[in-house]
């Protein structure tokens, strides 16, 4: 059968569109190599065109580089030491099993790929300080919304920042998302200043990632279609032969 050619460029933008996906990697060592304003902001941009309940486009973006950068990572960085956050409550206490099993397998295959042991837990937190140093990369990123909004909100600013980071992706440029910076609000807030009604939900950093880092070529599995979707009233597929 012969295509049109609108077949084939439908079929070329879904294999790019597929590979960018698929190239997107949380990269946790960047090089310090700048970015330019301007290709940030078409980033954001481009980010910007994602979807949001009734279009209220509830994302607040502070995009932070050179001595702002470096000024509130030192804040950060020195904040954590102190331990004067309350601890992060990512996950509920106790974690169901299944969701347990993956974190666990998360935390083998990170930490192996630093060649830090799981139970050094000095080493562990030296890594999770490098959170807030954004890993080195040039830009960092932290995400707000306004905090009366509703928990469905709160699904706009992730599909926000999944636009973000495959924008980011098809021009070469590589970012990681961090929950980690969330219970240092008072201190990002102040530094910032951020209006009162904001909170933060999540920074990133963004950069070109160091390709020789071994933390940056560890790949996470993911599971399968079968195994988290059920598909419902699609004609049953053909026996095989």
């Amino acid at each position: 059968m012969v295509q049109t050619a609108i077949e084939w460029s439908q079929e070329t933008v879904a294999r790019c569109v597929a590979t960018v996906v698929g190239a997107r990697r949380s990269v946790r060592a960047f090089s310090p190599d700048p970015l330019r304003r301007e290709l940030v902001e078409q980033i954001l941009e481009e980010a910007a065109t994602a979807p949001s309940g009734a279009n209220i486009q509830p994302w607040r973006v502070y995009v932070v580089s050179g001595t702002v950068k470096d000024e509130l990572a030192d804040i950060l960085v020195a904040a954590f030491r102190a331990g004067s956050a309350p601890a992060p409550a990512h996950f509920p206490d106790p974690l169901p099993d299944v969701f347990r099993t993956r974190l666990t397998d998360f935390g083998a295959r990170y930490y192996a790929s630093l060649g830090i042991d799981r139970n050094d837990t000095p080493a562990r937190m030296r890594q999770t300080e490098q959170n807030f140093s954004f890993f080195g990369a040039p830009v960092g990123l932290i995400i707000s919304i306004d905090r009366r909004l509703k928990p469905h909100s709160w699904i706009d600013i992730g599909l926000f920042a999944q636009n973000l980071m495959i924008a980011a992706k098809a021009r070469g440029i590589d970012t990681c998302p961090q929950v980690a910076f969330a219970p240092f609000h008072d201190q990002i807030a102040s530094h910032l200043h951020m209006p009162p009604e904001e909170v933060t939900a999540f920074g990133m950093s963004m950069g070109c990632g160091d390709p020789e880092a071994k933390v940056n070529q560890t790949r996470m599995p993911r599971e399968r279609v079968q195994d988290f979707a059920r598909i419902l009233g699609f004609p049953a597929p053909p026996a095989p032969r």
